[in-house]
């Protein structure tokens, strides 16, 4: 048997590097800077400890110079010797970082470093022609030294003319790139990923980053106005948000962030990330998709994290149970915070119940333990203006509903119905989010043998008047019940329509439509994978109209048949059509025909007046 060792030669990785291991060319300025703030930070390291004892500002650097086309990184960090250029920089993927910590090892969580891959600094090639390299290194005696490569496999070494502690790196910006040679480009570059760095960067006389980011600071550390501010710098032109959560964990993983409840428009996509990950104050990516369950995903602000695994570029994440960890412990404090809010501040709670609502209820759904500490403010509104949670409701009506959760999809239809509840003093939830349905099925699990009710799903003991019941039998054995039954069922005439005559509590409602509930919630679900296709749902769906007895509308409708049977028919669909649209049960293909037929009704039921008189 043979052994070996592998051999990696410049020549051969530089072009895979410059080709391969960056998504995005931008992310040279973040390598270099983040290269520079680990020199600084070094920097800080030591004169704690005492190793560095001069007072030099600890600063970043950038020039351009477009006629030189070149680009410079300066900082007043560390320094290299010409053995720890040999070392950090001759050697590819030799992390600098990595032996420095093992040297200097602190407990101070502000000692992070950036870089662990040793590969950052290559990044430059993806836009330079040549990367020269001028450091002086903090150590006593030492000589500037001067590095420069083609990014071929050779490179030059000799003396520099650095005179204070630190490094320049200058890119002679390639022809193929000289975009990354006009100052609007590079500054949106560093605002993008540099806003927030520990350290003043500069580009010529502005600085980059001279706002101190608030999520590095302790919750009792920040006002309402600081926590708005920041909100309006991160998304400028947004309304301002409902309220906020401030991460803080130090164990057993660091995550520090703010994350901000957003208005939820009309036109809000649920589906955009707009939160930003940071790892040490170093902008990563704007898509937290793995970091944040997806029913979060409307939520913005940061999350900043040196746990988060990060592939090699430091472009997207690598699952593992960190990031899973990441996420339950997000969950778990967005929930804290409205479970707070909740029982500290109901009022604000529910006006901001409408824009909070729709997160919360697709977190029920797609999280059991989100649903476990979540169903103490899982509120509705009922038809009496409050707001109840399903099990407040069992309880409050257990005597009146027993094991119903009598719901509507919209208080402002089914009038008639809801009138007659409220005169009983029975609360109806309102359920008209478009997750709701989902939401009901959910929660019939969890409140077994409780269940949920339309209004309109059955012929609830509290809509009839019995004591007005028609069941006395006339000489062919018949009720006043089964004979206008069989009067709307002839004229109607429809298979899909069973017809129930009923003795309903409100005089002025003719009628109303019946669906079964389990049919309904099927109809909902064929519509939400097809919103195009309503014609399989109606087709599906077996309706009952309920008629009244006591109504004098329909009473009225049995004389006008023995003289005008065409008419009578008319009304008889009339009514049932009103009915459909009144409980938004009509196909919208349909609408057109009812309209017509609304008009030559009109224009009989005149001309048949105005015959009589």
């Amino acid at each position: 048997m043979t052994t070996g060792n592998l051999q990696i030669h410049s020549e051969n990785i530089l072009p895979i590097i410059k080709k391969w291991l960056y998504s995005d060319k931008d992310i040279f300025v973040r390598e270099l800077v983040s290269n520079a703030c680990d020199a600084l930070q070094k920097v800080r390291i030591l004169q704690d400890q005492g190793e560095i004892k001069d007072s030099e500002e600890l600063r970043i650097d950038i020039h351009l110079d477009k006629e030189a086309k070149t680009l410079t990184f300066s900082d007043t960090g560390i320094g290299m010797t010409a053995d720890e250029v040999e070392k950090y920089i001759a050697q590819i993927a030799f992390s600098g970082a990595e032996e420095f910590v093992e040297k200097y090892k602190t407990k101070n969580e502000k000692d992070q470093f950036i870089g662990h891959f040793g590969l950052g600094f290559y990044s430059a090639y993806m836009v330079a022609a040549k990367v020269d390299i001028n450091t002086l290194s903090y150590k006593p005696d030492a000589k500037p030294v001067f590095w420069s490569c083609d990014g071929s496999s050779e490179y030059v070494i000799e003396t520099g003319t650095r005179t204070k502690r630190g490094t320049d790196i200058t890119l002679h910006i390639d022809a193929e790139n000289d975009e990354f040679l006009e100052h609007s480009k590079i500054k949106n570059i560093l605002k993008q990923y540099c806003s927030f760095l520990p350290f003043p960067v500069y580009f010529g006389t502005e600085r980059i980053n001279p706002k101190e980011p608030l999520w590095i600071k302790t919750p009792s550390e920040c006002s309402p106005q600081d926590y708005l501010e920041f909100y309006r710098h991160l998304y400028p032109m947004q309304e301002d948000p409902l309220f906020w959560v401030h991460l803080n964990a130090d164990y057993p993983f660091h995550l520090k962030g703010i994350l901000y409840f957003p208005r939820i428009k009309r036109n809000f996509d649920l589906n955009k990330n707009t939160v930003q990950l940071y790892c040490n104050r170093v902008f990563v990516s704007d898509n937290c998709k793995d970091v944040i369950p997806e029913y979060l995903m409307p939520l913005r602000g940061v999350l900043d994290s040196p746990d988060i695994p990060l592939n090699v570029s430091r472009s997207y994440l690598q699952m593992d149970r960190t990031v899973r960890q990441l996420a339950s412990h997000i969950s778990k404090k967005v929930c804290d915070s409205l479970t707070a809010l909740y029982k500290n501040d109901r009022e604000k709670f529910i006006e901001a119940w409408e824009d909070v609502a729709l997160i919360a209820k697709i977190g029920c759904i797609e999280d059991d333990k989100f649903y476990s500490r979540a169903k103490e403010f899982l509120i509705w509104k009922t038809t009496d203006g409050n707001w109840e949670t399903v099990e407040a409701y069992l309880e409050k009506n257990k005597e009146k509903t027993k094991d119903k959760v009598l719901y509507t999809g919209d208080a402002s239809h089914n009038v008639h119905l809801l009138d007659v509840y409220k005169q009983k003093g029975i609360e109806v939830l309102c359920a008209n989010s478009p997750v709701d349905n989902y939401l009901i099925n959910f929660l019939e699990k969890k409140i077994t043998p409780a269940a949920f009710q339309r209004i309109d799903a059955a012929i609830d003991e509290h809509l009839l008047d019995a004591s007005r019941e028609k069941s006395i039998l006339d000489a062919e054995g018949k009720t006043e019940s089964g004979k206008l039954a069989e009067f709307i069922k002839s004229k109607l005439n429809d298979e899909q329509v069973d017809i129930e005559a009923k003795s309903l509590a409100a005089d002025s409602m003719p009628g109303f439509i019946m669906v079964d509930e389990n049919q309904r919630r099927l109809k909902e679900y064929l519509r939400s994978i097809d919103p195009t296709n309503t014609s399989q749902a109606h087709m599906m769906t077996k309706r009952t109209f309920v008629v009244n007895t006591n109504s004098g509308l329909l009473a009225s409708i049995q004389k006008l048949d023995a003289k005008h049977p065409e008419l009578a028919k008319e009304m008889v669909n009339e009514v049932y059509q009103l009915a459909l649209l009144s409980q938004r049960e009509m196909d919208a293909n349909h609408l057109n025909e009812f309209i017509t037929r609304t008009n030559h009704i009109l224009e009989k039921l005149v001309k048949t007046a105005a015959d009589s008189s």
